[in-house]
């Protein structure tokens, strides 16, 4: 299993966090939280994250563009897990060290198994040819998007091999205040992240599309640049998420220009999320997909192609990518 090079393992907290004995409002079985102090983090410093780009963290499934069977493709997330035997160890110990530091895995027997195309993401530590698990107790890791998987048929959607096109979100290269959506080439993302959002990822809190019209899109990470950020400062940040129209968001992610990257999510600072209004759909949006690439037989009811699909709505503008109507 071979490791990738451009894919970060995990990405610390601004602020450096503190475990208080209540339940996660994040994961499920975890009977404590991990909340932030007021204190940053020595590593946003060291990376000087005071002149960091800033950028919107979307709320979806990360993916990942590299080269499969000689050809670009899309990957989907896929971390491995722990057996239910050794989860139930692992959380044992969580719960009475309130830590998971300290705890022995052992991967060949502890995880469950992946398929063979599976590879794990950089970063991910190895000790005796074996990749170390993470503090949750998972090791991140991709396996490609195939149209034959069901369990991927939202990431599927998005791509067509066939055509080398991928589905991408964006603001507009003339207008940063406008989002389009836009068919890009495969091989123009090669070796990026991008977040999976859509109709079915994450109980699609901007809304996407409809049970009847699922509507998913990439946004590659780090493209949606957050301009006037607050400064790293608990208070000016608490009050930002709390107070700001552009603050309507998950979260915020600084790309400093070291490489290292710096986050802060809305329930770091114990705040609500998804927002009634979020910010990403105060956007006005265009399509720009070209439908002379594609099967107008597709234009069905329910329609199967999503490329197809957006191509009938090419050139139009709406006032969000909420509002995108579909009409037959």
């Amino acid at each position: 299993m071979r490791r990738l090079g451009s894919v970060q393992q995990k990405i610390p907290c601004v602020f450096l966090t503190e475990v208080r004995e209540e339940p996660s409002r994040k994961r499920d079985c975890q009977h404590f939280q991990i909340v932030a102090t007021e204190n940053v983090n020595p590593l946003a410093l060291e990376s000087n994250i005071d002149c960091a780009l800033a950028t919107e963290k979307l709320d979806g499934t990360c993916c990942y563009v590299t080269t499969y069977n000689g050809k670009p493709y899309l990957w989907a997330r896929l971390d491995r897990k722990p057996t239910k035997q050794a989860d139930k160890r692992f959380k044992k110990y969580q719960y009475s060290h309130k830590t998971c530091k300290g705890f022995t895995w052992n991967v060949e027997d502890d995880f469950k198994s992946v398929p063979d195309s599976w590879i794990s993401a950089h970063r991910v530590q190895h000790e005796n040819g074996h990749p170390v698990p993470d503090e949750h107790g998972h090791i991140p890791g991709w396996v490609p998007v195939e149209n034959t998987n069901k369990q991927y048929c939202w990431h599927a959607s998005v791509v067509n091999y066939e055509e080398g096109l991928a589905l991408v979100l964006r603001p507009h290269p003339e207008d940063e205040d406008l989002l389009e959506i836009v068919s890009v080439p495969l091989s123009e993302l090669m070796e990026q992240t991008l977040e999976l959002i859509g109709t079915n990822v994450n109980g699609n809190p901007y809304g996407l599309g409809s049970k009847k019209h699922p509507v998913h899109v990439l946004a590659p990470h780090g493209i949606l640049r957050v301009r006037n950020a607050p400064p790293v400062e608990y208070q000016q940040l608490y009050s930002w998420f709390q107070e700001s129209h552009e603050g309507r968001v998950e979260g915020i992610v600084w790309h400093c220009n070291d490489g290292t990257l710096i986050k802060v999510h809305r329930h770091h600072l114990g705040l609500k999320w998804p927002t009634a209004d979020t910010f990403l759909n105060s956007r006005p949006i265009v399509v720009h997909v070209d439908g002379a690439r594609y099967n107008s037989e597709a234009l069905t009811d329910p329609p199967k192609n999503l490329f197809s699909i957006l191509s009938s709505l090419n050139g139009q503008h709406f006032n969000s990518i909420q509002g995108i109507q579909f009409e037959h």
